[in-house]
């Protein structure tokens, strides 16, 4: 399991600090830690609950720590100090993808995604820029980040070039000039191999992954193996001497259900696992990259060919879909496949948004697929039995039977976006919403009843009838007649049941047939 680690956590955990290391040193991040001990994430209930232990042996095989001491160390004090964890036996993880293309956006638009993303709680970033000042945008990126930061080199690679002219040292230069400059994890297409390329042509959608489809061009082109495969040992060499994190990426992933679980997604995974352990006995850290485009009941299988196929590594997917028929939805046909991958052992999920397969997404279409994607992972982590994420739960259910509103925002994801929405039609803390009102409100009716129940309540004896609750205070009365007679309903702000009649009455009569 991997562990993205900038390191501001480990500092304030309970156990020991971990040891940080110079550049250069001969160990990885799975020798940075001795035993360090989690203690529960404090703060909003959902960021990052894990209540995890690292020791040397879990750190080593299965925990890496995906922190590049460059982004650590420097003439200043450390900046991006945030470890999360990555693995089945802790909280699921969301990464959010941005980056400016060749047609749109610019470097502050890509900061400004990134503020959205952290501020709506991905765990890690990837800059997929291809167009614009890659290097410029992303060392913005990475100095306002407090999260891991993830790139797909390549890109890189062939800005000003063909991908025919990419040579190996071209390859192995800019891998560590990003290193340097303080990237956490790489993604890597090693797994794309020349001799599995002609199962592509079965595909209906064949390539849609950029970096496997420009290698697969390279490899045509010169009639030789996949360059990254080729250097995957030197590649190795450099992600360890800078501590950074090895994304192995799916470069043939399916792009449509019709694609799915076919012989060439299989043949490249085959080759992810072998490249996992060649990635674990150079010293350097793994997760692997999953689909895709996934029919709902093929999840599971997929999850599960993966944990075998390659040594139980972290995986991480890209939703996924489960269907292909809703563009500008796409952030809700992939959640539904992301919350099945993380109850079936999927590690991180890598957000998709409203404009998938349409557009650049914006700063409210990061937002859109953090959410999506935190939904998928919460409600996994549910099911998995993670005691922190469905103590959570238990604790809003427990506001809502209060019918304690600030408690309620105050737990909710987004308490800002729960408050605006309430604040819509009853700006006032009531023991009920304007869904159904004083009279109807199940939450306050089940209250009166547990109160007549216990005996507790004056009023509520067996023999005696129920008394009515409480309605609204003159001062809420007031601030709702302020705002006009739509939120009469029933006998919410009425003293009796024949004003309540004639009240209701008026409001059907000034509301018209469909009121």
């Amino acid at each position: 399991m991997v562990i993205p680690a900038n390191v501001r956590h480990l500092a304030g955990s309970a156990g020991r600090e971990p040891r940080l290391r110079a550049v250069g040193h001969n160990g990885t991040s799975y020798q940075v830690v001795d035993v360090v001990h989690l203690t529960q994430a404090t703060g909003h209930p959902g960021h990052r609950p894990d209540a995890a232990f690292w020791t040397n042996q879990t750190v080593a095989q299965r925990w890496p720590l995906i922190n590049n001491p460059n982004v650590l160390r420097g003439q200043q004090a450390p900046k991006r100090l945030d470890p999360i964890g990555i693995g089945r036996m802790i909280t699921t993880k969301i990464n959010a993808n941005i980056g400016a293309s060749p047609v749109s956006s610019n470097t502050a638009l890509e900061v400004e995604k990134l503020h959205w993303a952290q501020k709506f709680g991905a765990d890690t970033l990837m800059d997929l820029s291809t167009g614009g000042n890659l290097v410029e945008c992303r060392q913005a990126i990475i100095d306002h980040s407090t999260i891991p930061i993830g790139t797909v080199p390549i890109y890189s690679m062939i800005i000003g070039r063909r991908i025919e002219d990419l040579t190996y040292d071209i390859i192995l230069e800019e891998i560590e000039r990003q290193a340097q400059q303080g990237v956490d994890y790489f993604t890597i297409h090693a797994g794309v191999r020349k001799d599995n390329l002609h199962l592509i042509r079965r595909r209906v959608t064949g390539l849609v992954s950029r970096g496997g489809s420009l290698l697969a061009k390279w490899m045509i082109h010169h009639n030789k193996e996949n360059p990254m495969l080729t250097l995957f040992d030197e590649i190795s060499a450099i992600m360890r001497q800078y501590d950074v994190t090895y994304s192995l990426g799916d470069g043939v992933r399916p792009g449509s259900i019709a694609d799915a679980g076919d012989a060439a997604q299989i043949a490249e995974l085959e080759t992810l696992g072998e490249l996992t352990l060649r990635a674990r006995e150079a010293g350097v850290q793994v997760m692997v990259e999953g689909p895709g485009h996934v029919p709902l009941h093929e999840i599971s299988w997929n999850m599960q060919i993966q944990q075998k196929l390659c040594d139980d590594a972290p995986f991480y997917v890209l939703g996924p879909l489960v269907t292909d028929v809703f563009p500008g939805y796409d952030h809700i046909t992939s959640c539904i496949g992301a919350t099945e991958a993380a109850r079936a052992g999927a590690a991180m999920l890598c957000y998709v948004t409203p404009k998938e397969h349409v557009g650049l997404p914006k700063a409210e279409d990061v937002k859109a697929g953090c959410i999506a994607y935190k939904i998928a992972a919460h409600a996994g982590d549910i099911a998995r039995g993670i005691v922190a994420a469905r103590q959570w739960d238990d604790d809003m259910s427990k506001a809502r039977a209060a019918l304690n509103w600030p408690r309620m925002f105050e737990l909710a994801f987004d308490g800002d976006t729960a408050r605006a929405l309430h604040d819509e039609d009853l700006e006032v803390d009531t023991d009920f919403c304007a869904m159904c009102g004083h009279d109807w409100c199940s939450m306050r009716i089940s209250k009166e009843i547990a109160d007549w129940a216990s005996g507790k309540a004056d009023g509520f004896q067996p023999a005696k009838p129920a008394a009515p609750s409480p309605g609204l205070t003159p001062e809420q009365i007031r601030i709702l007649a302020h705002r006009g007679r739509k939120h009469d309903c029933h006998s919410d702000n009425v003293p009796d049941a024949d004003q309540a009649r004639r009240v209701q009455e008026d409001y059907v009569r000034l509301s018209g047939p469909s009121g």
